[in-house]
């Protein structure tokens, strides 16, 4: 019999094979999507260091393993999806053919399996590959084993609540969908495909992380900034997205404000557990 999980891990992957070759136009290369990614570099610069080796979740198209080669670190690199590592191994031939960097077809919910390419001195995941997952807890407890006590784990998530897309919405009446990450759980389409979503709580992650990974700072992604599918108003009003994106360089870290983000950035640590 197919696990819950199983289903899931396979939907998610065929479903994002689908967006593969448009990835990078829709998203990597969107104003809204460098502004986000930015937010998220500037917390992963100050956190890891010149030298480290890297394990990377959903690394989609290979935008932030490239990023952090350029820093002088080296990384194992892994997505659900055979053709965004595809594409990401495209990328690597074309942009960085020398670079440390390997990617490899592995879903989130077996990154155990990753401990052969390790020891790894941090972990990484950008933009929601964690709300795809149905385990978090047995996730946390794999991923515990992948470094030492005291390593960073930098996991990028989508919110409960973003305030923008429910004042969005709710201005063009769309009700549903101004609330649809509010009760903790959505479907989202990906194309024809439909993937289940969870949306936690900072709080219930924390819960769900203990005792292997402690909580050590959360930074609002995206809170003055919009979701990326309002892109076509950020193409319209560059000058208004720069100076969101200053907004959210001083507000991203104060309470309240950092949990009502589209995504939300946590830093944890390996704990001695």
């Amino acid at each position: 019999m197919t696990s819950h999980s199983a289903v899931v891990r396979h939907q998610a992957g065929i479903a994002f094979d689908s967006l593969a070759d448009q990835y990078d136009d829709i998203f990597t290369n969107s104003l809204i999507g460098r502004a986000q990614r930015h937010a998220v570099w500037a917390v992963a610069s100050q956190t890891f260091r010149r030298g480290d080796h890297i394990l990377e979740l959903n690394c989609g198209t290979g935008e932030d393993a490239l990023f952090f080669v350029r820093l002088g670190m080296s990384v194992f690199a892994c997505d659900a999806s055979e053709k965004m590592i595809s594409v990401a191994t495209r990328r690597r031939a074309v942009e960085a053919p020398r670079s440390p960097v390997r990617f490899e077809v592995l879903p989130i919910e077996r990154i155990a399996d990753a401990r052969i390419f390790g020891p790894f001195d941090g972990i990484f995941s950008n933009f929601s590959g964690l709300n795809c997952v149905a385990d978090i807890a047995e996730v946390s407890r794999q991923l515990s084993t992948l470094v030492m006590p005291g390593a960073p784990v930098l996991l990028c998530v989508s919110t409960r609540v973003c305030l923008w897309e429910t004042l969005w919405f709710l201005a063009r009446g769309k009700t549903s969908m101004a609330f649809r990450r509010w009760n903790g759980r959505a479907t989202a389409s990906l194309g024809r495909f439909a993937v289940e979503v969870q949306y936690p709580t900072v709080g219930a992650l924390r819960k769900v992380f203990s005792p292997y990974l402690a909580l050590r700072s959360c930074t609002g992604i995206g809170v003055a900034v919009p979701p990326s599918y309002l892109e076509h108003l950020a193409r319209r009003h560059p000058n208004v997205l720069h100076r969101l994106r200053a907004v959210d360089s001083v507000i991203s870290r104060w309470p309240v404000f950092r949990a009502v983000g589209d995504h939300v950035l946590l830093v944890l640590e390996r704990t001695a557990s």
